[in-house]
């Protein structure tokens, strides 16, 4: 096992170094990935040899050779084909996400038939030719692992017992791997300023194992960032200038506060956000993109545009847990997904719930994707709508069309004004996500081939357009706000250990008496809430840290930036990059350009302080229940 691994995931890595030579070269440490990469695997195969190893004074004996022997070729058998399945899923993996499999691999694997239909639509011919591959490897490496047990001799009993301890001893320091105070983990290989390149340095078997382990850890998981005093993350969080005037009464509830709307309403406001699937500013013209979204591009002047809004993570839980619930990222899962969130969690659905509004989901899949609907029905969505609940003309791999959905919307949205009573409505779009499937005849393509991501882009903007279009003849439009904004980009993806400028997205908010207004200054995700809220005119009590535009459209802002185990907080052109195990990195991003440059020394105390409070805060109120509704 130990070495057909080594020489597995050695020949596995230098045909990935060979596909992203010309990334891997700009790093200039070849020699150092390969060697590293030898470390972790070692680490790896460790894990595998302990398993054995621990067994081997229980059963490899005389008596029991023939039972040791089938034991040994079934296990290393196992662990090499889990070795090879891995490798081979991983380049197809590194196109879609820009790292090796880690914990989005686990995730999805909770959703079979939402992932096998993207699969087979998106990415056919790789996943017969992985599996291939892999079956075929398989077949040889038992047949190899059989031969080989048919020549094994077991050691007599007393040698075997002598020997054991220091073999122990042996597997234990090549897992370690280090003499330091803490074992080493994968954040130890991460070698230059490209997190696609670092992750080739280790394996994908242990990315993928490691993420199983950290997400057993995942209530405390921004302590991978180091120790901060609890109470200076909240001093530093609410002295930022659109919170330190705020009052914060209630010690047990550390972030709820009291705020007054700063438009005062006979009447509050209906609320529609439509949250886009994957719609990145790479696809908005006017934000430096391609011009895939015009219909966005008429809507602009007609509300307030973010010029600068930047995605929270790189997964719609993550947008939705920002946009709906105003909470900050972590390097967790999202809290959509998390057992402690799932009821008495703040979203703005229960908030304004309390207030009087009808809420409700309308999506055009299936709601139980990503755990959506437990989240939504246990914080104060008080209905659901889904593909069960349409009469699609269109239904892909990832439910009903656009088209379908804002039909379905419309519909929902009339229904709800002749109640005459408020209401709230989140509808989250899916036709721009692989394998990019939507009706034929709809838009003139961009691209010559029809399912690609620049044509699913334009047809979801295509959708969105009709349906505002439609929503303006309506009589609720002159009373509700609509926000359209997106989740996260298609592919965060690029040669920066944060990839800043792929979290870069549009925002719009449009409707009722919103005039045209340009906001310039750097904004978060988790400031729409506050923001949305204000122009409702709906006053109220709650846990978000976000800022409110209406009060202040001004002063300059801030992005929090998840991506993977790395956290970026964005502040003009500084951005404090925080890395598990290692120090604070003080970084500058180009906005016109999108450069980042990681730069070589640690930031400004002050700087690191806020960085660690914001991404320490929300992992402190989620282990702790802290950010309820009261």
């Amino acid at each position: 096992m130990l070495c057909i691994g080594l020489l597995l995931l050695s020949a596995f890595r230098i045909a990935l170094i060979a596909w992203q030579w010309p990334r891997v070269a700009a790093t200039g440490i070849v020699p150092e990935i390969l060697l590293q990469g030898v470390r972790a695997d070692l680490i790896l195969l460790g894990y595998f040899i302990a398993v054995p190893l621990l067994l081997a004074p229980l059963l490899a004996h005389a008596r029991s050779a023939r039972l040791w022997r089938t034991a040994s070729v079934a296990w290393t058998g196992f662990a090499l084909i889990f070795i090879v399945f891995m490798e081979v899923a991983s380049p197809q993996f590194i196109m879609q996400y820009d790292a090796r499999p880690n914990r989005l691999f686990i995730e999805y694997l909770g959703y079979p038939q939402e992932v096998f239909a993207t699969l087979w639509h998106g990415f056919r011919t790789a996943l017969l030719l992985g599996c291939a591959l892999t079956v075929i490897l398989g077949v040889a490496l038992v047949r190899l692992l059989r031969r080989t047990a048919a020549g094994m001799t077991v050691w007599p009993s007393r040698k075997l017992l002598l020997v054991w301890p220091l073999l122990c001893l042996l597997v234990f320091v090549q897992i370690r791997s280090t003499t330091g105070h803490r074992p080493a983990n994968p954040a130890m290989f991460a070698l230059s300023s490209d997190a696609m390149v670092n992750s080739l340095v280790i394996n994908s078997a242990w990315s993928v194992l490691d993420a199983i382990r950290s997400m057993g850890n995942e209530a405390k998981s921004s302590e991978i960032y180091g120790d901060f005093p609890r109470e200076q993350v909240f001093a530093e969080v609410k002295a930022a200038p659109w919170l330190r005037d705020y009052r914060f009464p209630n010690p047990e509830l550390p972030t709820m506060h009291y705020q007054q709307a700063a438009i005062a309403r006979s009447k509050p406001l209906n609320l529609v956000i439509v949250l886009q699937e994957s719609l990145g500013a790479t696809f908005v013209k006017s934000l430096g993109g391609l011009p895939v979204t015009p219909e966005l591009e008429k809507l602009k002047d007609e509300g307030w545009w973010f010029e600068q809004l930047y995605a929270t993570g790189t997964r719609s839980v993550r947008g939705i847990e920002a946009v709906v619930a105003g909470y900050a990222p972590t390097p967790a899962r999202s809290t959509v997904k998390l057992s402690l969130s799932q009821n008495n969690f703040y979203t703005l659905a229960d908030g304004l719930g309390r207030q009087g509004y009808h809420t409700e989901f309308v999506y055009g899949g299936e709601a139980h994707f990503d755990n959506m609907r437990s989240f939504f029905t246990g914080n104060g969505f008080q209905s659901i709508v889904d593909i069960g609940d349409m009469k699609p003309q269109f239904v892909g791999s990832w439910g009903a069309s656009d088209e379908d959905l804002f039909d379905k919307s419309l519909e929902r949205l009339k229904k709800l004004h002749a109640q005459d009573k408020p209401f709230f409505s989140l509808i989250f779009t899916s036709s721009n996500h692989e394998p990019f499937e939507f009706p034929d005849g709809k838009i003139d393509l961009h691209d010559p081939d029809k399912q690609t991501v620049n044509n699913a882009v334009k047809y979801a903007d295509h959708a969105m357009g009709k349906f505002i279009r439609e929503a303006k003849q309506q009589a609720y439009w002159k009373d509700t706000v609509f926000l359209i904004v997106a989740d996260h980009d298609n592919r965060v993806y690029g040669d920066s250990l944060v990839p800043i400028k792929k979290f870069h997205i549009p925002g719009l908010i449009l409707g009722a008496d919103i005039e045209p207004k340009r906001i310039a200054t750097i904004a978060s995700q988790v400031d729409l809430g506050p923001t949305l809220l204000s122009l409702l005119g709906v006053s109220s009590t709650h846990p978000m840290i976000g800022r409110d535009f209406v009060k202040d459209a001004t002063t300059p802002g801030r992005a929090l930036i998840q991506f993977n185990d790395y956290f970026a907080y964005l502040e003009g052109a500084n951005a404090t990059v925080l890395r598990p195990g290692q120090a604070p990195l003080a970084a500058r991003y180009d906005a016109a350009s999108g450069q980042f440059d990681p730069g070589e020394g640690a930031p400004a105390r002050a700087q690191a302080d806020k960085a660690m409070a914001h991404v320490i805060l929300p992992s402190l109120l989620y282990r702790e229940q802290r950010y309820r509704p009261r």
